[in-house]
């Protein structure tokens, strides 16, 4: 069962409190708690404590409060548990605040890690993470390199490498449209993907589509032939876009598990990404496009090929379908992730 942030409910079930980003909002991390929140949970309700949603200043420490408060009015310590969503920087201090409260309370904690540079901030602040992580019953990470890093601070036998997942799309009549979702920014890589796609010389009809906040101007350039910077989307069109496209690319320079990827595997998009973080796990064996990051000409064959040759689209396409459907869909992980939030609870 989900339930909306503050939201009532009838049922006995044990509560799962997922405690961090919320909202529309961008970035991996809210679609994850987004994605709990709106999954049928068979043993567990599902309800979030909003720490931030984008904000800044004022307006994200009055959130930060608002959740504090809903936080410390949460009492019954054998049918709640706490998942704390947390990355690196700002996240790790705010958000391990109220793991450390949740734990000092009394209440079963699942620490939740994300971002895409977490293994460097806690080669940097080893202190800081054994103090908050050590509180946690449970430790969820998205890569062996996190699995390792963390098992340096705190017992292995707490951390499980659990992939993120998202239910499945209805992809609708292809297009031939290319989509990336994100960051407009040099972190994914948009720099580069404007250089290929400007390099290739026969485009054959097919439009890139640009989705995202623009975080690096530098990387917008005024025109480029065949591609629309479309700005900011809801998560709603950008999933419907990807419903419709068939290649989805995300060039980044720097990711843990990036959502983007497993929400286009899901709709039947053909993935061009890049060597970083999990995903030539998740890409392997043509399952997706694999090219270095930050070459230009690695990715503007890569396009080039799969917009040319719809045979070898075809078969990447349904790879990475059939990898997601085993290993990376709410039907497949989230009844995993549902019985490592039970196994925190009490038993009464």
């Amino acid at each position: 069962m989900a339930t909306k942030e503050g939201s009532a409910t009838a049922s006995d079930l044990p509560v799962a409190w997922h405690v961090g980003r919320h909202g529309e909002v961008a970035g991996g991390m809210t679609q994850v708690v987004n994605g709990y929140l709106g999954w049928a949970f068979e043993r567990m309700a599902v309800r979030v404590i909003a720490t931030r949603d984008g904000s800044n200043g004022l307006t994200a420490l009055k959130i930060f409060f608002r959740g504090l408060s809903r936080f410390f009015k949460i009492r019954d310590t054998h049918s709640n548990m706490f998942v704390v969503h947390l990355s690196q920087g700002g996240s790790f201090v705010r958000e391990g605040l109220l793991l450390w409260l949740a734990h000092l309370r009394g209440f079963g904690t699942v620490a939740h890690i994300h971002g895409s540079r977490f293994v460097v901030f806690a080669q940097r602040f080893p202190y800081l993470v054994k103090f908050v992580l050590s509180r946690a019953d449970k430790i969820i990470v998205l890569s062996d390199a996190t699995f390792n890093k963390i098992a340096e601070l705190v017992p292995r036998e707490r951390i499980l490498l659990v992939p993120n997942a998202v239910p499945a799309g209805n992809p609708s009549q292809k297009s031939k449209t290319i989509v990336f979702g994100g960051s407009v920014s040099l972190r994914k890589g948009v720099d580069v993907l404007v250089k290929a796609w400007a390099a290739l010389q026969n485009k054959d009809g097919w439009e890139l589509k640009i989705a995202g906040p623009v975080a690096d101007p530098e990387v917008v350039p005024p025109s480029i032939d065949a591609a629309t910077f479309l700005g900011s989307v809801t998560h709603g069109q950008l999933m419907q876009m990807l419903e419709q496209s068939s290649i989805a690319v995300l060039p980044s320079r720097d990711e843990a598990m990036p959502m983007f990827i497993l929400e286009a595997l899901a709709r039947d998009n053909c993935v061009i990404s890049t060597r970083v973080g999990g995903i030539p796990a998740l890409l392997a064996e043509d399952k997706g496009v694999l090219v270095d990051a930050g070459n230009v000409e690695q990715l503007r064959v890569a396009l080039e090929r799969v917009i040319t040759d719809g045979d070898y689209r075809a078969r990447v396409t349904s790879l990475g379908r059939a990898a997601f459907d085993a290993s990376f869909s709410a039907k497949t992980i989230y009844p995993r992730v549902e019985t490592l939030w039970l196994s925190v609870l009490p038993v009464v």
